[in-house]
């Protein structure tokens, strides 16, 4: 832990109780190093500008000198599992299409037709084919000029120039990633050490049970900072706290890209009054909300079967995890048994830079996506549940995305369970932190020095974007 300051948290949990790393310690199997190594740096304590979240100016910034330069989440294998498939990827003013080719690999070509500027494709599809829905001009799915009509009127133009812009691809771990502009770190160094991390939990291995979207009116950045920390949990999640060790978790960085937060489960918050409370009790609290991830994805709920008695002489934890580490073996078709109570129950939520959230663990896991909308005031969340596919199973196609309407709530989509409940405690906030930081007397938000780490990481990485020390923008 280099670079301490003597005033911040030191990178260690300061709040009353069991701190992470004493938990993996508690353990009922053998920890992996990475979630027992604290990884914090001390990154100052200055305010942010709030019209950093209000500013069109700041927007304008955002997508020139960072959204061409960085690797984004764009799709998932089992969204386009046979040749021709593709989908459409839009995001900071530019649109693409993800395309399955014959030979298995992925091509990523911008969707717009060089003649007139109409956008190929409106909607996921299957083609070998691209045609302009206006003129008819076409290429095929590798981006390649195919024809025209009238080519007698275009002899001006040189067809082996006509090509589609192609922005670069990477796959890592069933994501497939673009980044508009080539050159800059390469996706393996882009998302270290993530990969390391996530070879225990194969996300390849799974695939897409349920995709959820909805438009919310706040900055994508606020939205997205109200998943990398936990402490809220006391007042906007008050429901949780039986179960949730909501400011016991670990805050962790590693370089410009790649934060961790790690929520423990199956523990109390230290700030409900333990008195009388036993490890049964939490047990039975978490039982009922299930109030973590989307298990009932498929309609039933990894908690509904469960009569879970705590054996004297255990903790709650090792009960959850022993009942869940069972489940999950039956339902993957293989072994867990090694698989760490804190990998089958805890929230342990990496951010990769700029806009994307994949849970680690081996329960179904939660995957985020935020995206700028039309104004710094709006953007698009989406939300999806990675499910593993059981051994020997073939794998699916992914399921399709569903918008919700703008008076949906995210209730409306009942697959997504109590998330969905969560997910609403927060809207009922962030609008209004929008609101608020429009009309802040002082402009500047001011973060924790270690339960916020990971925001105050994210927007040191996005200034290195604009002022060109990271990227290929240059003053």
């Amino acid at each position: 832990m280099a670079d301490i300051d003597p005033k911040s948290s030191g990178g260690v949990n300061r709040s009353e109780g069991v701190s992470w790393v004493e938990l993996m310690d508690k353990d009922s199997r053998p920890v992996p190093d990475f979630l027992r190594t604290e990884s914090y740096t001390y990154r100052g304590s200055a305010p942010l500008a709030a019209t950093r979240y209000t500013s069109e100016e700041f927007a304008k910034l955002e997508r020139e000198r960072m959204w061409p330069y960085v690797w984004q989440f764009a799709a998932r294998e089992e969204d386009l599992p046979e040749p021709g498939d593709y989908i459409v990827y839009e995001n900071a003013g530019r649109s693409y299409i993800v395309s399955r080719q014959d030979d298995g690999s992925v091509k990523i070509v911008h969707n717009v037709c060089l003649h007139r500027g109409r956008k190929l494709r409106d909607v996921d599809g299957t083609a070998d084919q691209f045609v302009c829905p206006f003129h008819g001009f076409a290429w095929n799915k590798d981006g390649s000029f195919a024809n025209m009509p009238c080519k007698w009127d275009f002899g001006h133009l040189n067809e082996e120039k006509l090509g589609l812009p192609e922005a670069e691809v990477g796959r890592w771990g069933g994501y497939i990633f673009l980044r508009e502009e080539k050159g800059g770190p390469s996706l393996e160094e882009y998302l270290a050490p993530l990969p390391e991390h996530f070879k225990r939990w194969k996300h390849e291995e799974c695939f897409t049970a349920l995709w959820v979207a909805k438009e919310v009116p706040a900055n994508w950045k606020i939205v997205m900072e109200a998943f990398m920390e936990a402490w809220h949990t006391i007042v906007t999640h008050p429901q949780l706290l039986p179960f949730t060790g909501d400011c016991i978790g670990a805050y962790w960085t590693w370089g410009d890209n790649i934060n961790v937060n790690n929520t423990p489960f199956g523990v109390m918050s230290p700030h409900v009054n333990p008195e009388g409370k036993t490890q049964q009790w939490i047990v039975d609290e978490f039982v009922k909300y299930n109030g973590r991830s989307a298990d009932n994805y498929d309609g039933e709920s990894a908690a509904d079967p469960f009569n879970i008695k705590v054996p004297e002489g255990m903790t709650a934890r090792e009960a959850l995890g022993a009942t869940m580490r069972k489940a999950y073996s039956e339902q993957a078709k293989q072994d867990l048994d090694y698989a760490t109570d804190a990998e089958l129950l805890d929230g342990l939520v990496y951010n990769v830079f700029p806009h994307f959230a994949p849970w680690g663990g081996f329960m179904p896991n939660i995957v985020y996506r935020w995206k700028p909308g039309a104004t710094p005031d709006s953007c698009i969340m989406e939300v999806r549940v990675l499910v593993r596919v059981a051994k020997g199973d073939p794998m699916p196609r992914g399921a399709q995305m569903r918008m919700l309407g703008k008076d949906e709530p995210w209730t409306a989509c009942k697959e997504i369970g109590v998330l969905g409940d969560v997910f609403e405690q927060d809207m009922d906030n962030l609008p209004f932190v929008q609101d608020g930081l429009h009309c802040s007397k002082t402009g500047e938000v001011n973060l924790g020095d270690y339960q916020e780490i990971r925001i105050r990481q994210f927007h040191q990485t996005m200034d290195k974007y604009i002022s060109g020390e990271l990227g290929g923008w240059k003053k």
